[in-house]
């Protein structure tokens, strides 16, 4: 993160990672809700999201989140909105998504607390309060249950209690592979998905089996065949999505769907292995994205 002045207008940048989600189980029950989210793993990722604030206190007294690409960013506006309190003047946030948006990469969540840490340097308040500002605006956004708390780092997370820490516990630990993500479909809105009851019900049930595969001391492979377990159970895709699942399987390679969107990820154990995955990719005609994930850490900033 860092903070540049401009004249009479402060600016404030800052960068959050995405995340892909291999299971999870909504906990929601919480009065607190900095201690609600969700209990599940997923992965930290290298791409995510870019945010410069802009803080002019002259100004007439505005909130303003631009994007690209363009679209909407309600839940990152309003996290500035938030971090921005009572303050008086204009706070412009642009937001740069280096992944496609609802296709549950976690751009939501990376969006808000991007946008939070972003503008409390240009504001020149403290940046201790952007995680719980972003958790809470992607809470009651209908963004995501937990994907705040799992981008507080990085590595491969295990969320063993519901919430931002210190209401919430993560462990991390080292992915080794690399992650191949790719679309096949339009967007899922999630806010509809996670305001709908029966769904998280069905999300629940599908969760149990794979949080029982992760163990006590989850690895990389328990993980992804979590993930897979996960997805099958939910059959939130399409017949088109699951028949390319199988056939990326057939290489080898681990294949899951985002959660929640038309896209796939996919994880190669060796050469061999991603030789086929990508031949299979091309053939399928699914133009995907490689990238690392992070190192684990206590905090990304």
């Amino acid at each position: 993160m860092r903070v540049l002045r401009d004249g009479s207008t402060t600016v404030g940048a800052a960068f959050a990672p995405g995340h892909l989600t291999g299971v999870f189980a909504p906990r929601l029950g919480a009065k607190d809700p900095r201690a609600r989210g969700s209990v599940g793993a997923g992965l930290v990722l290298e791409l995510g999201v870019r945010a410069v604030a802009r803080w002019t206190p002259g100004a007439p007294d505005r909130v303003v989140v631009r994007s690209t690409p363009t679209t909407s960013a309600p839940i990152s506006l309003e996290a500035a909105r938030r971090t921005k309190s009572e303050l008086r003047g204009r706070l412009s946030v642009t937001l740069t998504h280096q992944l496609p948006i609802g296709q549950g990469f976690g751009m939501s969540a990376a969006g808000a607390l991007a946008t939070a840490r972003a503008s409390a340097l240009a504001l020149g308040t403290s940046p201790r309060k952007a995680l719980e500002i972003a958790h809470l605006a992607d809470l009651f956004g209908g963004g995501g249950l937990g994907g705040v708390a799992a981008i507080a780092g990085g590595g491969l997370e295990v969320r063993r209690r519901p919430g931002i820490p210190p209401w919430g516990e993560i462990r991390r630990s080292r992915f080794p592979y690399r992650v191949f993500l790719a679309t096949v479909g339009p967007p899922i809105p999630s806010p509809g998905l996670l305001r709908n009851a029966h769904f998280l019900t069905r999300v629940e049930a599908a969760a149990a089996e794979g949080l029982r595969e992760l163990g006590t001391r989850p690895t990389p492979t328990s993980f992804l065949a979590a993930s897979q377990l996960f997805s099958d159970r939910l059959g939130l895709g399409p017949v088109g999505l699951r028949r390319r699942l199988d056939r990326i399987r057939r290489t080898g390679a681990s294949a899951g769907q985002a959660m929640f969107g038309r896209a796939i990820f996919a994880v190669a154990h060796d050469s061999a292995e991603r030789s086929r995955l990508v031949r299979t990719l091309a053939a399928e005609r699914l133009s995907a994205v490689e990238m690392a994930v992070l190192p684990p850490t206590s905090e990304t900033l």
